[in-house]
């Protein structure tokens, strides 16, 4: 009778990850009113537990503890107990997250909470082994100790709930504004600097994470201040992370992070925003050295995007997990014996380039890494280079076609309104660099589907599933949204994706701004009332809505000097700046727009782009201060004229005009790249 009840209270949920424990002893329940009611009916205390389909170690706990009858008959008497997706609710997850660090100093996944039927946190931690070990407690020990606190010291309880809810209060403190300027740039950067591993790239130790907002801050810092050593930084960070097992070598994607310090060993997770945020990163490396080697690792990210993770509508899947057939990693890992057998006389050399060996370099096992050049393999084989890319393409495509016979690893296959913006944002990169009209039309499609299915009323939603859109949306679906949007607008200007940005814009200022606090709310003010109505500030594995809000509101204003726009952008810059540059880690993205606003946004518009050359040179230009609006049709722009950013523009069918503008001054028509160049100068 528990089991079936169990089923009951989680198969109507449409998140893959609820469904994962769906068939548990434990009588687990969404996050809604029924299991709320009951904890406050019953005066139990809430047991919540938060993760994500692709999370490794949510499901070894799920299979210790969530899976062990005697474990879920103490909690189904003693507790009432609450699944959560962190991917459908990321407010829950930010507030009792925020919690975590206050008690622990850090957080993660799985995270295990205790609550007052009040949702107020009175113990919490992340993974827990079931049984004790190493001196700590186990899961089960846990819960014993805390039912008993639970009857016997009540008031002891209520106390330290009641310090977690006042220290979680003062996290959302007003900032004293700091004025922008240069110098906040300079101390980030060199804070952010010394973070850096100088011999592998990236930041810290292991675990290493892409940092993707803090790889392009360092590009953009290097322009600012001419120093090129940023710029080497960045590049080595991406062509080591290229080269390494976090790049899934003949797939394409990255995984999640890197175990280790050198990029070897992922953490095997494929999530959709790291192959979003990630080849913005490889385009920009692109636009500045014009290496191809960048421009073929976007192209096999967005490729392996396309391949496995879109939706027949157009829609963008979560992510693939980690594990298949109970083993981290093993869709992905290769013997040496198994890549002769079917690669034959060509194994040697596919070998000798992605470092196979027959010891192999992870549990016995090889994850295809790439440490040596094609020059040097060339010269080993006695053939030409070409011959050896050949060779290398034809086998990896071989081992790709063989690797999509194993059985693959789960693929969480919900929409997710922010991270299909970013992806549709990847997508508009990837044509700016490569000219693949494929590219564009990804991205096209992308906002179609958003707008068709993840709009209800004018309201955007969060998450999509089996013709299913619920959840209201969070700051990070708008602003995620609108950023897609004014990308699209960019490189195909039809006049519905700015009218569209400008209304969500609007939106936000009216339902999430925090006009007292100077910054938006994760949430909107009609959204479910949680203990706090939480903030996203830090940018971090995504960038936070608060950023990426700050920077859609200052491209919003060059577009349309709505005044409006630029004052909430100055004043979310003003209020975090100060800490952006004393914690450059988690500010990347704010940096950022810090740095467009600071140079003071060149607004360059193409008027009839037939001059390839001309076009494609701006396009494939590093210009991250810039709003380029390429216009191919005179009746593209007829619909824009009363948008200030277009007036006193005019189309000649006959030839190529460029206009370049700042602080309210416009070039005269320019019509060749050398006068291009400069007025760029």
């Amino acid at each position: 009778m528990c089991f079936i009840v169990t089923r009951n209270n989680l198969l109507n949920e449409t998140s893959p990850y609820l469904l994962q424990h769906a068939d548990n002893p434990v009588h687990w329940y969404a996050w809604n009113n029924d299991a709320l009611i009951k904890a406050k009916n019953e005066n139990k205390p809430i047991f919540l537990s938060i993760g994500y389909s692709a999370c490794h170690w949510c499901h070894v706990m799920a299979h210790e503890s969530f899976e062990n009858n005697d474990v879920a008959n103490f909690m189904n008497e003693n507790f009432v107990n609450i699944k959560v997706d962190r991917e459908e609710r990321p407010d829950i997850d930010d507030i009792y997250q925020k919690v975590c660090q206050i008690a622990t100093g850090q957080g993660g996944w799985p995270l295990s909470i205790f609550l007052t039927p009040d949702q107020k946190p009175f113990y919490v931690g992340t993974y827990f082994p079931v049984l004790d070990s190493y001196g700590r407690p186990g899961f089960g020990s846990i819960l014993r100790q805390l039912a008993q606190a639970w009857k016997e010291k009540p008031n002891d309880i209520e106390k330290t709930a009641n310090n977690f809810l006042d220290a979680l209060q003062k996290t959302e403190t007003i900032k004293v504004p700091t004025k922008l300027e240069r110098s906040l740039l300079d101390e980030a950067a060199v804070n952010l600097f010394q973070m850096g591993d100088f011999s592998y790239g990236g930041f810290g130790s292991a675990p290493k994470f892409p940092n993707a907002a803090n790889v392009s801050f360092l590009f953009r810092y290097a322009k600012l201040s001419g120093l090129s050593k940023f710029n080497e930084f960045a590049l080595k960070t991406l062509k080591k992370m290229a080269k390494g097992g976090i790049f899934d070598q003949i797939g394409g994607g990255f995984h999640r992070y890197s175990t280790d310090a050198k990029w070897l060993v992922p953490h095997f997770e494929k999530m959709l925003y790291d192959n979003a945020l990630i080849p913005v990163n490889y385009a920009e490396a692109y636009q500045i050295t014009k290496d191809p080697f960048y421009l073929e690792v976007l192209k096999k990210t967005l490729d392996f995007v396309t391949r496995e993770m879109i939706s027949p509508e157009g829609g963008f899947y979560s992510a693939y997990d980690a594990d298949s057939e109970g083993e981290e990693g093993k869709f992905y890992v290769w013997s040496k014996s198994e890549i002769k057998k079917i690669l034959g006389d060509d194994a040697e050399l596919f070998c000798l380039y992605f470092d196979v060996t027959d010891g192999g370099n992870w549990e016995g096992k090889n994850i295809l890494c790439n440490n040596i050049n094609v020059s040097t393999v060339a010269f080993n084989f006695g053939l030409s280079e070409d011959r050896v890319k050949e060779i290398i393409s034809s086998c990896s495509q071989t081992l790709l076609d063989t690797r999509s016979n194993r059985i693959s690893p789960g693929l969480d296959d919900k929409i997710l309104t922010s991270w299909n913006a970013l992806m549709i944002t990847a997508f508009t990169k990837g044509y700016r660099v490569t000219g693949d009209v494929h590219y564009l039309n990804v991205a096209k499609k992308g906002i179609s589907f958003l707008e068709q299915n993840l709009f209800v009323d004018g309201n955007l939603f969060r998450t999509y599933k089996n013709n299913n859109a619920k959840i209201n949306g969070y700051l990070e679906d708008y602003s995620y949204f609108v950023n897609a949007l004014l990308d699209v607008f960019e490189i195909y200007p039809n006049s519905k994706y700015l009218q569209h940005a400008i209304q969500l814009g609007h939106h936000l200022v009216d339902h999430f701004w925090d006009e007292e606090n100077h910054s938006f709310f994760m949430t909107s003010d009609n959204h479910e009332t949680l203990i706090i109505r939480p903030k996203s500030n830090y940018d971090l594995s995504l960038p936070s809505g608060n950023s990426v809000s700050c920077f859609v509101m200052l491209r919003l204003f060059h577009l349309t000097q709505e005044k409006k726009f630029l004052e909430i952008s100055t004043q979310i810059m003003e209020s975090q700046a100060q800490m952006a540059a004393e914690n450059p880690f988690g500010f990347g993205f704010l940096l950022n727009t810090i740095y467009m606003y600071l140079q003071k946004p060149l607004e360059i518009t193409i008027l009839n782009d037939s001059n390839v050359e001309m076009a494609d040179f701006l396009r494939k230009s590093f210009l991250p201060e810039s709003i380029l609006v390429s216009v191919s049709e005179s009746n593209q722009l007829d619909a824009l004229v009363n948008y200030p950013f277009f007036e006193g523009k005019n189309f000649d069918s006959k030839a190529t005009n460029v206009f370049i503008c700042r602080d309210f001054t416009c070039s005269l028509p320019l019509q060749s790249i050398d006068d291009i160049k400069k007025s760029l100068r």
